[in-house]
């Protein structure tokens, strides 16, 4: 299991998880709130491609998770009540975490948030944002037990999809 730079060669398996992922989301099995054709897509990933954040989780030669790592954080985060003040440059932010559904249960979900505290040091960023849908329970629960703490909720507009309700969550790291 390899976790990587995401490469053009990449964008197609990525763009087949979130479509993996939205089905499992219409079938009633998960609950992102992600909406085919609208949030995330191949396009998705070729931003974050271009922008050069985004990431690929390989087993046995297949891509089967992906996400996109960086300092920017979402319009929603501002005042936001963060328990940590910190300074934009000290911040990274995980992003669109997607593990293929024919995938689950193997791990890679915990892999790739390690992988994501431990990119965020070695970039000098001690604090870790990210958030989820209010509904995604699941991955709610595995945040917290990887020492993510809820701060709050906030209702926006999230990446073309309206009224969408999210969990802010933070996490200081020791170095």
């Amino acid at each position: 299991m390899t976790i990587r730079k995401a490469t053009k060669n990449d964008i197609q398996s990525i763009a087949d998880i979130y479509t993996e992922v939205q089905t499992a989301c219409e079938n009633g099995t998960m609950t992102t709130g992600w909406k085919r054709g609208v949030y995330p897509t191949a396009e998705t990933a070729e931003a974050a491609l271009a922008r050069d954040d985004l990431f690929a989780l390989e087993d046995g030669g297949k891509t089967v998770g992906t996400a996109i790592i960086n300092q920017c954080q979402d319009d929603a985060y501002a005042g936001a009540n963060w328990q940590y003040p910190a300074p934009r440059e000290k911040v990274m932010v995980l992003h669109t975490l997607a593990i293929s559904p024919s995938a689950s249960g193997k791990g890679y979900g915990r892999k790739f948030v390690e992988f994501y505290e431990e990119y965020a040091l070695a970039h000098g960023c001690p604090y870790l944002r990210m958030d989820t849908r209010e509904s995604n329970v699941i991955a709610r629960a595995v945040y917290k037990k990887f020492g993510y703490s809820e701060i709050g909720f906030v209702t926006c507009n999230f990446n073309g999809i309206e009224g969408v309700r999210l969990v802010l969550l933070e996490k200081h790291l020791d170095n």
